[in-house]
């Protein structure tokens, strides 16, 4: 074989497949090599080696010296079995190639055409390969269908032994910072930044905004000119509603900009098991909690608090009424009423009528200061039994007077 000719058939492999000259070289070597062994009377030791620079074929033996075999015979081996061993070389080379083009791709966008739609599993055509739109990826509002364009986020990337799989999602939250990422500029300039997303694909996403810069309204920025910004993410992900909410240092002033267009009345702060207690109005309440309580689980998933909201007057008041009333014993304070309250007391009855063991059971309360509840419990419910005696007798005297 000329070696013009191999350097020609090397040069339009490299072109058409992107593969790197030195794989393209060593697959041809060993396509001519495992060829010509077929052949009678061949060595079973002999190596082929094709210089770089000119293409001339060599055949060498195991120690590298050259062999006595008329490498014009060699263009007459079995072409069959060459191109056979070539193809089988390159398409391992083009499968390596993908991987370590996707393996660092996690996390970005890409766009591809679906190709076929089986058994709930969407393939995409993205060009050079195909990535694969599982199930579970899927927005459970979007219809999938040969010839479909669509852009994915890329969840995975794994080298198994068929070749490298490209996972991508449409329901995944990243998806929603990436096409804000493209759509505001603010965004991939750094004057805004994502702090955080949440999203039930198909329905809703939060997504949690903060600026870089003063003179930067990071919602405004994301809202864009009469919502020109926002509207093009939302018909991307056909229709799917989508609340831009400013960020907040102060847990409080976040969840109450989560939760709008809700009013809330009280957030009460649990800040060790990271938990807000939220009273609004009645009138607020359905609005607040959201459809299905979406509003409020897409709140907690935001902020990363657990959420808790409730009507006015509801039992979050009354254990607030309680603590209250038990830290006005004297002896009490505080902070021992409120592990009174979570423990379940509720009331000055409530303390009489359990015994020391039943109050030893709340952390923190030993024998003696049991007793002292219970002893002090005692003296201020006879006193406030007392006052409320003499005030019936005070009415009824003010009463005969007139």
């Amino acid at each position: 074989m000329d070696g013009k000719l191999v350097l020609a058939i090397i040069d339009a492999m490299e072109r058409d497949k992107g593969i790197e000259r030195e794989i393209l070289f060593q697959a041809v070597e060993e396509a001519i090599l495992t060829a010509a062994r077929k052949k009678e009377g061949a060595e079973e030791d002999m190596r082929i080696s094709i210089d770089r620079e000119t293409g001339d074929i060599g055949v060498l033996d195991a120690d590298g010296g050259s062999l006595p075999v008329n490498v014009a015979e060699l263009g007459r081996i079995d072409v069959q079995t060459a191109k056979q061993v070539i193809m089988q070389k390159i398409r391992e080379a083009e499968r390596r190639k993908v991987f370590e083009d996707y393996r660092d791709r996690v996390g970005e966008l890409i766009t591809g055409t679906a190709r076929r739609v089986e058994k709930g599993l969407v393939v995409l055509d993205l060009g050079r390969t195909e990535a694969l739109l599982p199930e579970r990826e899927q927005s459970p509002v979007e219809e999938y269908y040969p010839g479909l364009r669509l852009r994915a986020y890329i969840v995975e990337v794994k080298d198994v032994p068929r070749g490298p799989e490209i996972i991508v999602s449409r329901s995944h939250p990243g998806l929603v910072k990436k096409l804000f990422e493209l759509e505001v500029p603010e965004i991939s300039e750094g004057a805004v930044e994502v702090r955080a997303v949440a999203r039930e694909a198909g329905y809703r996403t939060k997504i949690a905004v903060a600026s870089n810069q003063a003179r930067v309204d990071a919602v405004g920025a994301c809202v864009g000119m009469r919502g020109s910004r926002v509207k093009s993410i939302v018909r991307e992900l056909n229709g799917e509603k989508i609340d831009i909410v400013r960020w907040e240092d102060d847990i409080v002033a976040y969840a109450t900009n989560a939760l709008s267009p809700a009013k809330l009345r009280e957030i009460k702060v649990d800040e060790k098991r990271k938990r807000l207690d939220i009273i609004v109005d009645k009138d607020q309440l359905s609005l607040a909690i959201g459809k299905k309580g979406q509003n409020a689980r897409l709140t907690a998933k935001l902020t990363g608090w657990k959420i808790d909201i409730r009507k006015e007057g509801s039992i979050v008041d009354k254990l607030k009424e309680a603590k209250a009333t038990l830290a006005s014993i004297p002896g009490v304070g505080e902070k021992m009423a409120d592990k009174l309250a979570e423990a379940g007391f509720l009331s000055i009855e409530g303390i009489l009528a359990a015994d020391v063991e039943d109050l030893q059971q709340v952390q923190g309360i030993g024998g003696a200061t049991a007793e002292k509840i219970l002893a002090a419990a005692k003296e201020f419910y006879d006193e406030m039994a007392r006052k409320r005696a003499r005030s019936k007798r005070e009415e009824a005297e003010d009463t005969d007077v007139r």
